[in-house]
């Protein structure tokens, strides 16, 4: 700062001034100094001056796992939004999500210099008493049921399983079967009580529920089992890449989609529409979702939150689906005439 205050012949105030956009200085100057900082090779250090200003200008994201399609979304949309508000994103992946791992994320985050902390967290722990997040930061959490004690932004779970629960019934099928995601996870429980819930609520009975992992091979051994069912005219995958291996192995069989099984997915992968048939499922607005979780850290940080905005500062947010059409469902198969 020196070399180039000598260089223009004026005071290290004044190109302090300049380097960080304060108003008080001339055009004519502003543009000798920007000059001489090209030709020193002059970069002002962001971190001597975060530390002034207590701004980092870094958000940290924690997650468990980076394995499944909407934990993977969400975060390169949260990455996208912060980039559009000139903030970094610094990923700390969990191996366990215990108590005692979050404490440390938190802790590890503070050494870092971050902001504020987005927490993806699809496993049943904020609502238990084991785990709790540190206070004293500023925190927005993703796919969790943390009540009231969090600023929570999650997919609406329950809403998209219900119009795909409604759409299959809507089309003549008796019952709809449901291939469930793993027990632990939030997203997978709120999906799953959403079909029982419709199902009864239309005076159906629901069948067993079957689980998965998530994954296409979890779904391909839970459609072997599907198939032998032949009362089965109808599926509600819980994700779309369990639907590919439940497609994969109804074909194995001969069952035909959909003139004799109808299936249905969630979340609306990019390869959704390129499945043999293409797959009707539940589009979930993931850059939505990002975009709020961005938007609620970054008025916390900021403190300039409205009153509007106030009474929805803790509790949880939720982004809207919406059913997408193609050609994996239709009426069910009809019975064949008494002879």
């Amino acid at each position: 700062m020196a070399d180039v205050a000598r260089l223009v012949g004026v005071s290290s105030q004044t190109v302090s001034r300049v380097s960080n956009g304060y108003p008080g200085v001339t055009e004519e100057t502003r543009r000798q100094v920007l000059a001489a900082m090209r030709e020193l090779g002059y970069r002002p250090n962001s971190a001597a001056r975060a530390l002034k200003r207590g701004e980092f200008r870094t958000i940290g994201v924690i997650t468990f796992t980076l394995s499944t399609t909407g934990n993977v979304r969400t975060l390169e949309a949260i990455a996208a939004s912060a980039a559009e508000q000139g903030y970094a994103v610094t990923l700390l992946p969990l191996a366990v999500p215990t108590q005692d791992e979050v404490k440390g994320a938190f802790s590890r985050l503070g050494e870092l210099a971050v902001d504020a902390v987005i927490v993806i967290m699809e496993v049943h722990l904020l609502d238990a008493a084991t785990v709790s997040l540190p206070p004293g930061i500023q925190v927005v959490v993703v796919d969790s049921d943390a009540g009231d004690r969090y600023t929570v932004v999650d997919t609406d779970q329950a809403g998209g399983a219900r119009d795909a629960v409604r759409h299959l019934l809507d089309l003549g099928h008796h019952t709809v079967w449901h291939l469930a995601g793993p027990e632990d996870s939030f997203a997978a429980q709120r999906r799953a009580n959403a079909w029982h819930t419709t199902l009864t609520e239309a005076g159906r009975v629901p069948p067993p529920l079957v689980r998965g992992d998530w994954s296409a091979e979890s779904g391909y051994r839970a459609g072997l089992r599907l198939a032998e069912q032949k009362d089965c005219t109808a599926v509600f995958a819980a994700n779309d890449q369990m639907a590919l291996g439940l497609l994969r192995a109804l074909h194995e069989r001969g069952r035909k989609v959909p003139a004799e099984v109808s299936v249905i997915g969630f979340d609306d992968i990019p390869e959704a529409g390129s499945f043999l048939p293409p797959l009707t499922t539940v589009h979930q607005d993931f850059a939505e979702v990002g975009r709020r979780c961005v938007e609620g850290v970054l008025s916390k940080i900021r403190q300039d939150v409205t009153d509007a905005e106030a009474e929805t500062e803790h509790g949880t947010t939720l982004v809207p689906t919406r059913l997408v059409l193609r050609d994996s469902t239709a009426a069910p198969p009809k019975a064949p005439p008494p002879r």
